[in-house]
C-alpha cells in the first residue's frame, strides 16, 4: 500500500494524468514534479495497484516510458453509449487488415502492404493515420524512398497493450498472408526480398520484349 508521502504523490500524479489526457512520459512527470525518475518509477506501481484493488472506474496503463489513465475495460459498453457519436467511427475489415499487417511487420511500406492484400491500400493507410492508430516512421533506404508506416502509443492504449512486445501470435493466415513458411509471422524482410524478386523477374521479362 501507499505510505502517507506517497498518497500526496499519487494525488498529484493523478491531477497531471489527468489534465494531459494522454500518455504522458516519465521523464516529463519527474520534471515537473521535480523528483528522481527512480523514485517515479518505484511508486507508480504502488499506484496501478491501487486503482485495480478498488476497481475503479479508470486505471493507470504504462505504455512503454509513459503512463496514462483510461477507463476499465468492465464498463466499455456504458462508456461507449455515453461518447458515441451520431455517425459511428469504426474500422472497416480492410482497414483492421492494413491495421494488423503494419502492426506486425513493422516498419513497412505500403508497397508491401498491398502486396500482401493484392489491392490499394491508401484508403485504408488514411483512415488509420486519422485516427491516429499508425503513423510515419521515416523511409526504406531504397530507390523512391518509400515511407515507412509503424503503430503508435494510441494503437497500444487502444487494444490495451503496454508494448508492442506483448502482442499475441498471430497465425500468418488470419492477417491475409499466403506464403509458405514454418514462422507464425512473415517478416518485412520476407516482404521486401519477394518484392525485389518479382521486379528482377519483371525487369527481364521487360529486356526480352523486341
Amino acid at each position: 500500500m501507499l505510505g502517507i508521502d506517497e498518497k500526496e504523490l499519487f494525488h498529484t500524479i493523478e491531477a497531471l494524468l489527468f489534465v494531459a489526457g494522454e500518455p504522458v512520459s516519465i521523464n516529463k512527470l519527474a520534471d515537473v514534479l521535480e523528483i528522481p525518475e527512480e523514485q517515479l518509477l518505484e511508486v507508480m506501481p504502488k499506484m496501478m495497484d491501487e486503482y485495480n484493488f478498488d476497481r475503479r472506474g479508470i486505471k493507470m496503463i504504462r505504455l512503454d516510458n509513459s503512463f496514462q489513465l483510461t477507463t476499465r475495460p468492465e464498463y466499455f459498453d456504458q462508456v461507449v453509449k455515453l461518447v458515441t457519436h451520431k455517425h459511428k467511427q469504426t474500422l472497416s475489415a480492410s482497414t483492421l487488415e492494413v491495421l494488423s499487417i503494419i502492426s506486425y511487420n513493422q516498419p513497412i511500406t505500403k508497397a508491401a502492404i498491398e502486396k500482401v492484400r493484392g489491392v490499394d491500400s491508401s484508403y485504408s493507410l488514411t483512415k488509420l493515420l486519422e485516427r491516429d492508430l499508425i503513423e510515419q516512421k521515416g523511409r526504406l533506404n531504397a530507390p523512391g524512398k518509400p515511407l515507412l508506416y509503424g503503430t503508435t502509443d494510441e494503437f497500444l492504449r487502444c487494444f490495451g497493450l503496454q508494448s508492442l512486445e506483448d502482442m499475441p501470435d498471430l497465425d500468418v493466415e488470419t492477417i491475409g498472408f499466403d506464403m509458405e513458411s514454418e514462422s507464425d509471422n512473415v517478416s518485412f524482410d520476407d516482404l521486401a526480398a519477394e518484392m525485389a524478386e518479382d521486379d528482377a523477374a519483371q525487369q527481364e521479362e521487360n529486356n526480352e520484349k523486341p
